[in-house]
């Protein structure tokens, strides 16, 4: 589904990423973990071609990226605010991400009916610009929306970030649930070991722009994880 050839970042000569070979295959659920500054943020940037690499290529089913804009039909992607619209209200953006994709008005109703309890009462109905939002709700409103066109390819980045902890209950079952019946190819960034690997059946550790661990999940992964992270 993704793959990951000889990827190179560096910013003013210093190597931020540098990843020689990764394949996510499609359907899996792939966590990306790291300290502050590992690159896992630019990791997903290179993916979304929101910034452009030093050297190396990413390749979606098959093609480059940075060269045909087919991936961007079946990706959905929340990385910060900055994906937000934050002078409309969140109704008003989901009305424009629906317009983008398609969805007409029954279609957008019927979609976040879905997302009552993830929701909580404090996003549709509350006459706030998304600005006035605060960071738990936007994150909220950036999930929802980036699930808008029924994306083969999710990619969140600090998803929990800011959730309270109901809602990170929620958000976890809700992406089990986009694993298990609609097969989404989940890629999830987070500093939380926990949740990452309740949610992803495979976790990658960055430290200083390099892969220095590949894990599928087991009983075991979160305490490897956090003896790494303890040294």
């Amino acid at each position: 589904m993704i793959e990951i050839r000889d990827l190179q970042k560096a910013y003013n000569g210093n190597v931020v990423l540098n990843i020689p070979e990764l394949k996510i295959e499609k359907g899996e659920s792939f966590g990306l973990v790291g300290n502050n500054g590992a690159g896992k943020t630019t990791m997903f940037r290179l993916i979304l071609d929101l910034i452009k690499a030093n050297n190396g290529v990413v390749l979606s089913n098959g093609k480059d990226v940075t060269k045909n804009s087919d991936w961007k039909t079946y990706t959905g992607a929340y990385l910060d605010e900055g994906f937000l619209i934050d002078f409309l209200t969140p109704q008003e953006y989901f009305n424009f991400v629906a317009n983008i994709n398609n969805l007409s008005k029954g279609d957008i109703k019927n979609f976040l009916s879905q997302f009552d309890e993830f929701f909580n009462g404090e996003i549709l109905g509350q006459d706030k610009y998304i600005r006035d939002l605060s960071r738990g709700n936007k994150q909220k409103v950036g999930i929802t929306a980036a699930l808008m066109s029924n994306p083969d390819v999710l990619i969140l980045d600090e998803p929990f970030a800011s959730l309270d902890p109901t809602t990170q209950i929620r958000l976890k079952n809700l992406l089990k649930q986009l694993k298990s019946e609609k097969n989404v190819s989940l890629l999830i960034s987070s500093h939380d070991l926990n949740h990452v690997t309740e949610v992803c059946e495979r976790v990658v550790m960055l430290d200083k722009g390099n892969i220095v661990r590949d894990i599928h999940t087991n009983q075991d992964t979160l305490k490897e994880l956090e003896t790494y992270f303890a040294v």
